[in-house]
């Protein structure tokens, strides 16, 4: 299952025009605020009709303005997720959940039932509760599950996080994650997060002031994502525990890396986000620093950011790595397309694949 899309809309002075295909697993558009992320989202989930193109999933055609096609809203079987969860207050979370049943028609989609939903999502022990007893994460995994159990063929998810504050993030990011792994349909999610994005995308659309300007797997596209906050997403695994220091180490394309000790079992696969404004290079191998992680790699391009500051983009044995130096730092050590250089790692977020 599939949803491409191929639109052209102006309001005012703003023109959005976005050309992409998003497969099975999560889509993040990602862009500044302004940039027509919900505008666009509002178009694929029918509450705008575009002055020109067509919208499509799995083939079958949502929006198709040469032809006359536009079907509303509600028989376009996508699952909305909102910034609030929007549940209704009246009803338990059991007869929220059951709720999204009464959209359930029709063949294809994710392939869930009541029970299913409410192991995917953790929620057996909420279910006779009200939604003003829930927290922000409870109530939001509450509106994913109503969501899913209208077995939609897509789900659409308009910064689902942004009103929750860090723990309750923390709390149903894993979920959002089972959810892009098991529900086997496409998940269009709205962020202005390069940590969400890292973490959580498949594939990466970033826009910018209404224009589509680059799309791919998160690895290569999420160091373009963001000039003032870049960097790089490296695929890992478990290697190792050492009990001692309470370290894991982590193997990677790129090499191995140590970082403060997961709860994950030796094989697992990890995320691991490394911002460029804490990488460091050096000509030479360091030494007798504090820093536990130092990766070998060659310069690919220097692009400048700033009239004081350039981004680096590395080659560590084919996995990309970014960091951000002053143009004086650059100057002084004769930095160079070509040239071997060692990348000192400051600071590594991980995460669950």
């Amino acid at each position: 299952m599939s949803l491409d899309v191929d639109v052209d809309h102006r309001r005012g002075d703003f023109r959005l025009k976005a050309r992409f295909t998003a497969a099975p697993g999560l889509t993040a558009l990602f862009g500044r605020s302004g940039s027509g992320k919900t505008s666009l989202v509002s178009i694929v989930g029918g509450l705008i009709r575009p002055d020109r193109g067509r919208v499509a999933v799995d083939g079958q055609a949502l929006v198709d303005t040469e032809r006359g096609v536009f079907v509303p809203a509600h028989r376009r079987r996508i699952g909305y997720v909102f910034q609030d969860s929007r549940l209704f207050p009246h009803l338990s979370v059991r007869r929220n959940l059951l709720y999204g049943r009464w959209f359930a028609r029709g063949g294809g989609g994710a392939s869930v039932d009541l029970g299913g939903v409410v192991d995917l999502l953790g929620i057996g022990h909420l279910l006779e509760r009200d939604p003003d007893s829930l927290s922000g994460g409870e109530k939001q995994r509450v509106a994913i599950g109503r969501a899913l159990l209208a077995k939609p063929r897509l789900v659409l998810m308009d910064e689902p996080l942004a009103s929750l504050d860090e723990a309750r993030r923390a709390e149903i990011l894993p979920y959002i994650e089972r959810l892009r792994d098991e529900a086997g349909i496409p998940i269009l999610y709205v962020s202005h997060s390069v940590a969400e994005v890292a973490r959580l995308a498949t594939t990466v659309v970033i826009m910018t002031e209404g224009t589509v300007t680059a799309v791919g797997p998160v690895q290569d596209i999420l160091p373009l994502a963001d000039a003032t906050d870049g960097g790089a997403v490296l695929d890992a695994k478990v290697s190792r525990h050492d009990e001692t220091f309470h370290l894991s180490v982590l193997e990677s394309a790129a090499g191995e890396l140590q970082v403060p000790g997961l709860d994950a079992p030796v094989g697992a696969p990890v995320r691991v986000y490394i911002r460029s404004r804490d990488v460091m290079l050096s000509l030479q191998r360091p030494e007798h620093i504090s820093a536990l992680n130092v990766l070998s790699g060659k310069i690919v391009s220097i692009t400048p950011a700033t009239h004081a500051q350039a981004d680096i983009r590395l080659d560590c044995n084919g996995a990309v790595l970014m960091a951000r130096l002053t143009a004086k730092s650059v100057d002084r050590l004769a930095l160079a397309p070509g040239r071997a250089v060692y990348a000192v790692v400051k600071s590594v977020s991980f995460e669950r694949s």
